[in-house]
């Protein structure tokens, strides 16, 4: 038991620690020195008017944010029973590695001299542009298919944004990109390791990649927050800003389906999807679809589930009327033809 207890700990505390993850306390003493930065100069706001209303008591202690500790603390004992059954990045590498051997004849087709440096540099930033094309996919997808959006919309319930809000997720959400990181990653290894001579090393800054590192130091624990801060319309068009994530999260109809990217705009871009930020914030957020935003665990956890069912459902019973009258329409046409 006290294992356990000592386990579920250092899982809660780990990702403060971990440089890799993005609720890493540097990351967040970074956040809140441009934070403060923005409200003492852009707003003139002196340090103790700055300092109270970024941690003002109707953002950290709403019903919202204790959703999301609850969140916090129930996904992470939850993840733990369900992580070590998901298949793993070292599994799948070695299965892709394998088939490129049989595709490939065992041939490496790409330059397996290549310099060292040339190679980590282009396996840190492959692995960082598909990791953020995929994150992209997925996040989409989660909007645009009802299934998904029954378990994503918990996160898109939070009416007031913390840097904890980024672990308001359904267990069902957890797993889906679990599995995405997984699949991203082994397709990368595996792909540099046949291709490029068996080396695959990434460039990295306190152990995390590079360009994750600046864009989390740059300020990403801002994207869950109620500070404004827009790059401009040029940069915008490059990178997700953190104004342009809180529009991702109005409730504002306009807004809805805008900004799926993680780092990069131009998924956005291409997609269709783009919005970028205007002058000012003026709306609130949260979901829109007529429904009382709700924080308690079983709104949280278990209405998701049943929301999914009556999709499943639906589909179902439409899918066995166009089966029942297909055949029925079948069967009248031999009739028809018999007679």
């Amino acid at each position: 038991m006290e294992t356990l207890v000592s386990d579920y700990l250092g899982e809660l505390i780990g990702p403060f620690v971990d440089p890799q993850k993005r609720v890493f306390i540097g990351y967040l003493g970074a956040a809140l020195v441009i934070a403060l930065s923005v409200q003492l100069i852009g707003s003139r706001a002196t340090l103790r008017q700055a300092v109270r209303d970024l941690f003002a008591r109707r953002v950290w202690i709403s019903a919202s944010a204790l959703g999301d500790y609850k969140i916090l603390l129930i996904n992470q004992a939850v993840m733990m029973g369900v992580a070590p059954r998901l298949i793993t990045k070292l599994a799948l590498a070695t299965l892709l590695f394998e088939a490129l051997h049989v595709w490939f004849d065992g041939r490496t087709i790409l330059w397996p001299a290549a310099p060292a440096w040339m190679i980590a540099g282009l396996f840190t930033l492959c692995l960082f542009l598909l990791d953020d094309a995929a994150k992209y996919l997925v996040h989409r997808a989660l909007h645009r298919v009802p299934l998904l959006w029954c378990f994503h919309r918990v996160h898109h319930t939070a009416e007031t944004l913390t840097p904890l809000t980024v672990y308001r997720t359904h267990p069902v959400e957890a797993v889906i990109f679990a599995l995405r990181s997984v699949l991203v990653q082994a397709i990368a290894v595996a792909g540099f390791l046949y291709f490029f001579g068996g080396r695959a090393e990434l460039v990295t800054i306190l152990g995390a990649n590079v360009f994750l590192f600046l864009f989390n130091v740059a300020g990403s624990n801002l994207r869950h927050s109620h500070v404004w801060i827009s790059y401009g319309r040029i940069i915008e068009r490059l990178l997700i800003s953190p104004a342009q994530h809180q529009i991702h999260h109005s409730l504002e109809r306009r807004h809805h389906d805008r900004n799926f990217g993680a780092v990069l705009a131009i998924w956005d871009w291409m997609g269709g999807s783009l919005c970028l930020a205007e002058r000012g914030r003026a709306f609130s957020f949260g979901v829109d679809d007529g429904t009382a935003p709700r924080h308690d665990l079983k709104s949280l956890y278990l209405t998701p589930f049943a929301d999914a069912a009556r999709i499943l459902m639906r589909i179902l019973t439409s899918g066995m009327s166009s089966m029942t009258g297909s055949f029925l329409f079948r069967r009248r046409r031999r009739s028809v033809v018999g007679g």
